[in-house]
């Protein structure tokens, strides 16, 4: 999800990018296509090249499903890379490998998706492998050419070859899913010995060296500081990092301030480079405690903010470092030392278009509509966004142009559409936000009204956490005219940097966050029915902070006057 500076980042990573690949001799890559059926097919057509994998498909089953029907994206190995993986296990060829060991090899070279070269990133993939891991991407320099690196294991020599049921990438290794836990992975690099004895110390060890199956896994995300870090702030040794932090003496104890220390240095679920520097703030494992995060000047930076005026210097995470996957999540190595502290109420300017969903479909992110359909009360094809089913409100629309009157002043030219109202349409309509530090806001929807008829209007209770908000919302009224100042007054606001009466934004009354996290936003339909209810941002904002400012721009840029 997109907050305040969410053009700034993909500003700075794209310019991150194109830097670092015209610092090189970039290999040029085309999409070409085959006249066979499927994946399998065009293998077979170059024994030479791919005979081994072949084998290997062969041997784990798995030929027949990649032989038929089907949208993958197969990262296939070369016959050199394979034999180079036989010789690191010391396997004299594929029969002498253990068969469990090849498919779940298979699994790790396959995305039920189909994936080009277009939509790589310095980072982790949009979609997970068969095996459930991420692979990440980036470019690399091999021979004084600049080629696409995958899990920093093997280079892509040929890319993007269409075939029926999907694309092939030819690579020249085959490719490594992690195996060892966090802990394990962490604890075998020396640099990290005194985090590694905090981690045994408090407990967190065991924690972090769980590796779960299946595919609903507790994924964990670490950031891990060095000796070298730890020296930078006077630290030389574990004994005197308890000596720092551990004031009960028992840093076993969860309110130990060393106990609290490793806390806030473990996230919750899986988060990729990408994923950090999408959102300003992550939930730790220290109670109602976040991590702040942004990208400037290609850095990605933790806890580097401003409060009160007063600029709070961060730590970064090392890119060439970092997105190390493991059997049980994912960490990152942190340049400085951090700990805990306490965190004002922040704004949050939600775009609410901006979802993993929609993310995952470059065909249409940024680029056109698509539906996405509730086929029954149980389903759910959003994963942060539901709504009532029934038979005639059954879908939302992602709607997107630069230049529809619908859209194109809308932040980043999105909006989310939905019908509501009783008896044939949505009942409710349900967000789950980014995260919210605790304290005390006042809350804004912001829409592009687009009233169908004169009489077509729905009334909507508002619900924060199941707490019902002051103000009703109807999609259909419009901005009224007066000042920055008599509009406020009166709950009401510009929030786009254009002016256009019909992009409003209503303040929807104020609301108390008790818990930093993630909370639940509900449109409620009262009376009435819509089927174009235009819904573009919300927003939370600390109640003493400016409400008017920033505006938006088209871009997402913000705009401060």
């Amino acid at each position: 999800m997109k907050k305040q500076f969410l053009s700034l980042i993909l500003l700075a990573v794209c310019g991150f990018s194109m830097v670092y690949v015209q610092s090189c001799k970039k290999e040029e890559y085309t999409i070409s296509t085959t006249a066979d059926v499927n994946i399998v097919g065009y293998l077979d057509k170059q024994p030479d090249s791919f005979s081994l994998f072949r084998q290997i498909l062969d041997r784990t089953g798995t030929a027949a499903f990649l032989n038929a029907y089907g949208s993958y994206t197969c990262f296939a190995p070369t016959n050199s890379g394979v034999r180079q993986y036989l010789k690191d296990i010391g396997a004299a060829s594929v029969e002498a490998v253990n068969v469990d060991t090849l498919k779940d090899l298979v699994r790790f070279h396959l995305l039920e998706d189909t994936i080009s070269t277009g939509t790589f990133t310095d980072g982790k993939m949009p979609v997970p492998t068969m095996l459930g891991q991420y692979l990440i991407t980036g470019v690399a320099s091999k021979n004084d050419v600049s080629s696409y690196w995958i899990n920093r294991q093997a280079f892509v020599l040929q890319s993007n070859v269409r075939v029926g049921n999907g694309i092939v990438h030819v690579i020249d290794n085959v490719l490594r899913a992690a195996k060892n836990s966090i802990a394990a992975q962490i604890e075998g690099k020396p640099e990290f010995g005194i985090f590694v004895q905090a981690l045994k110390e408090t407990g967190y060890y065991d924690l972090l060296n769980t590796v779960q199956t299946g595919t609903n896994r507790d994924w964990i995300t670490v950031l891990a500081e060095t000796n070298q870090s730890l020296a930078d702030s006077g630290i030389l040794s574990y004994a005197e990092l308890k000596a720092r932090y551990s004031q009960t003496g028992n840093p076993a104890d969860k309110k130990d301030s060393l106990n609290m220390y490793v806390q806030y240095h473990i996230l919750p679920g899986l988060k990729y480079l990408a994923d950090v520097i999408l959102n300003s703030s992550h939930l730790t494992l220290l109670p109602q405690e976040v991590v702040s995060a942004k990208l400037e000047d290609n850095m990605v930076l933790i806890n580097d903010d401003i409060f009160n005026g007063i600029y709070e210097k961060g730590s970064e995470l090392l890119r060439a470092s970092s997105d190390n996957s493991a059997a049980n999540g994912v960490w990152h190595t942190v340049r400085g030392h951090f700990v805990a502290k306490y965190r004002a109420p922040q704004a949050v300017f939600w775009d609410v278009s901006s979802f993993d969903e929609i993310r995952k479909l470059p065909q249409f992110y940024k680029k056109a509509n698509t539906t996405f359909v509730k086929a029954n009360d149980l389903d759910k094809p959003i994963k942060d966004i539901d709504w009532g089913y029934n038979s005639a409100g059954t879908t939302m629309t992602y709607s997107f142009s630069a230049s529809s009157s619908i859209t194109n002043r809308a932040v980043n030219n999105d909006v989310n559409i939905l019908p509501l109202g009783p008896p044939l349409r949505a009942l409710w309509w349900e967000y789950k936000t980014p995260v919210v530090v605790k304290g005390r806001y006042k809350v804004w929807v912001c829409y592009r009204t687009q009233r169908q008829s004169s009489s077509s209007t729905c009334v909507n209770n508002v619900r924060i956490n199941g707490e019902l908000m002051q103000r009703q919302l109807i999609f259909t009224e419009f901005i009224p005219s007066g000042t920055d100042a008599e509009r406020e007054a009166i709950g009401w606001k510009r929030y786009t940097s254009t002016v256009d009466n019909n992009y409003a934004s209503r303040l929807l009354g104020v609301v108390n966050i008790a818990t930093t996290g993630r909370q639940v936003f509900r449109f409620e339909a009262v009376s009435g029915t819509q089927n174009t209810n235009n819904l573009d941002m919300i927003q939370f904002i600390p109640i003493d902070d400016n409400q008017i400012l920033p505006r938006f721009a088209p871009d997402g840029t913000m705009v401060w006057q």
